[in-house]
């Protein structure tokens, strides 16, 4: 079963790195990401580290959790989060970032199983070019869109967020954030908690001159309608790569639950990035 999962987790970037490769064969990559030496590729993976930065990416986070509730269960989820930037002007840029999680889960909703698209969240940052501190705002949204009731809020949400980082030298730290409020329910929502949700990210990664990454994060969540905090602490290497002319970012960490509810979520988990870049 988990090499099935593991399957579905390689398949879906494998057909599109096919697929940008072959739209590069005749293209340059554009001059955010360079193509050319090892200092360039070093280059583009720090721009990676930076969650706003202005070029089109495609990550595909899975992470395999295991250890959630009474039962002992499993989850798998690959979001689906791909970055555009939109050029508003020559001083300003709107950053979409989409997360689309795909899940699959047994024994966390009683003795059986789920699968599907879960709820998706969407968030349009301002950002300013230029400057040695970058920083953005916006509002996110919170899409009903599961095809599960066991794997959806069945909520409509929005709120605000923001981001601010610095890069200096090999290193980037910084935090995103942002909280979500439901506002309406969807089908089958009533008498469903609302949502009230602060999520804070902090972040640290170092880069070296061969294009890899360490980073270390939290993506702590805290619910203020059942006054619980939720704190995954991740550590991850990636590596940038090339596919012929495409760029393509492979990562893999271990999650650790510092802070959880014993009842929701899993014990600790192990997380595999796929990030593919889209030359122009």
């Amino acid at each position: 079963m988990f090499s099935a999962r593991l399957s579905r987790a390689l398949l879906v970037p494998a057909i599109l790195a096919w697929t940008c490769r072959a739209l590069a064969q005749d293209q340059p990559i554009p001059a955010a990401a360079p193509a050319g030496g090892a200092q360039d590729s070093a280059e583009l993976a720090k721009k990676l580290s930076n969650p706003v930065s202005a070029m089109i990416s495609i990550p595909f986070q899975n992470n395999f959790e295991w250890g959630i509730g009474a039962l002992d269960g499993f989850r798998w989820t690959m979001n689906v989060q791909p970055v555009v930037p939109v050029e508003l002007s020559a001083n300003w840029n709107l950053i979409v970032r989409t997360i689309m999680p795909i899940i699959d889960q047994n024994d966390v909703v009683g003795p059986n199983s789920q699968f599907g698209l879960g709820d998706i969240t969407q968030s349009f940052f301002l950002s300013p070019n230029g400057g040695s501190l970058i920083w953005a705002i916006g509002p996110v949204l919170y899409y009903p869109s599961a095809t599960d009731p066991n794997i959806g809020a069945k909520k409509w949400g929005a709120g605000p967020t923001a981001l601010a980082l610095k890069q200096t030298g090999p290193w980037t730290y910084g935090m995103l954030a942002n909280h979500i409020w439901s506002f309406a329910d969807a089908g089958g929502g009533a008498g469903r908690s609302d949502i009230s949700n602060t999520f804070l990210q902090p972040f640290f990664a170092y880069n070296t001159k061969k294009a890899t990454t360490f980073t270390l994060n939290t993506e702590s969540t805290y619910d203020w309608e059942h006054h619980q905090w939720t704190v995954p602490v991740n550590v991850i290497v990636s590596q940038l790569l090339k596919v012929g002319k495409q760029p393509v970012q492979i990562g893999l960490g271990y999650k650790y639950y510092a802070v959880r509810p014993e009842a929701t979520a899993p014990d600790w988990g192990i997380r595999f990035v796929v990030t593919l870049l889209i030359p122009s």
